[in-house]
């Protein structure tokens, strides 16, 4: 379980993050709340605050050229649902000049403290919000209709990584216009990336046999990955509350299991599930216990750390738990040409 703080080096970057705010050119008056309705920022870096991992990955990768400033909020390793930012996390959501958030209500804490603390011409960017129309959402086991929220898990369907790519490009060229040719570059290598994972995801699904397609996970993050290349979700441990499952949900598991003829179970390496561990037990089914949502693989700075090694990770680590074959997916070159400097709390 890789659950990390470190209170000393978050206190340092948002420090840094909120000092060079104090230095910038003057922004102009009034707090502005949508994706690309900030005023244009010239003669400085743009200054960007992200919540979850992932996002921070892709905000990174098309920003990153230009010498964007990107800062993380929600450290990895936390659930993000539930997680409360800490005060010190205000002053760079105050300081950045956009707030690239999931949105459909993934981070709520967060973004009340975005919305409490953003300063004078910032604006907050819900990309999942802009990005899936209403008809589109996915209300299911964790995220049951009658609770209001959908699963907001959008970034595990690579097809919508580039839309929070095409939307996160727009409103940097419309906050940064001088460097709207690095964005649009940058959001192209990026594009053509996702595009080679995607091939490949599609390749090794047609190597599983359809009724063995089948996820039954910790956390119920799949579901717009499922919908688009042809999988089933069973089922996620964790209920809509986000707490423990109660032994009446645990029964309705174990009747899945046994009724589906699912192969696998998956659980997270970042928070093991001794529920879902009792429940493969139980009906000799295989355990697999290293899938990430939100958490991205090796250290911050490593070429591994991205939200593309994520997916291809997680993916590859599916398909060969069932009996496919991955070997695309493996010998992916998903190196990018831009250097994450990005900011991610531990």
């Amino acid at each position: 379980m890789r659950i990390r703080q470190s209170a000393s080096l978050v206190a340092s970057a948002v420090l840094i993050f909120a000092i060079t705010a104090c230095n910038g050119t003057e922004r102009a008056a009034g707090d502005v709340y949508g994706c690309a309705q900030g005023p244009p920022i010239a003669g400085r870096p743009l200054r960007i605050a992200t919540t979850v991992a992932p996002i921070t990955s892709i905000v990174s990768a098309i920003a990153g050229a230009a010498g964007a400033e990107v800062v993380g909020v929600v450290p990895e390793g936390h659930n993000s649902h539930t997680f409360e930012p800490s005060p010190s996390a205000a002053a760079a959501l105050e300081a950045a000049d956009i707030v690239f958030l999931n949105g459909l209500s993934l981070e709520e804490p967060t973004r009340e403290l975005a919305l409490a603390n953003l300063g004078e011409g910032g604006e907050i960017c819900e990309l999942g919000t802009t990005v899936l129309p209403e008809q589109e959402y996915i209300y299911d086991f964790s995220f049951p209709e009658e609770g209001g929220k959908p699963n907001p898990h959008l970034w595990t369907n690579p097809p919508m990584a580039i839309q929070y790519g095409e939307l996160i490009r727009d409103v940097l060229v419309a906050r940064d216009p001088d460097h709207a040719e690095q964005y649009r570059a940058s959001f192209e290598s990026f594009r053509a990336q996702v595009d080679q994972l995607d091939w490949a995801i599609r390749a090794a699904t047609a190597s599983v046999s359809r009724d063995q397609r089948l996820l039954l996970t910790y956390h119920d993050a799949y579901a717009y990955f499922g919908r688009e290349y042809g999988w089933t979700v069973l089922g996620a441990v964790q209920p809509s509350s986000f707490d423990e499952p109660t032994p009446r949900d645990v029964a309705n598991l174990i009747g899945q299991v046994e009724q589906s003829g699912v192969g696998v179970i998956f659980g997270s390496e970042v928070f093991p599930s001794p529920v879902l561990r009792q429940i493969a037990s139980e009906t000799g089914i295989e355990y697999v216990d290293n899938l990430r949502d939100d958490d991205l693989p090796g250290e911050p700075g490593r070429p591994e750390h991205s939200w593309l090694e994520l997916m291809r990770s997680n993916y590859v680590t599916i398909v060969q738990a069932l009996g496919g074959d991955a070997t695309l997916l493996r010998s992916l070159n998903l190196d990018s040409v831009i250097v994450d400097a990005a900011y991610y709390p531990q």
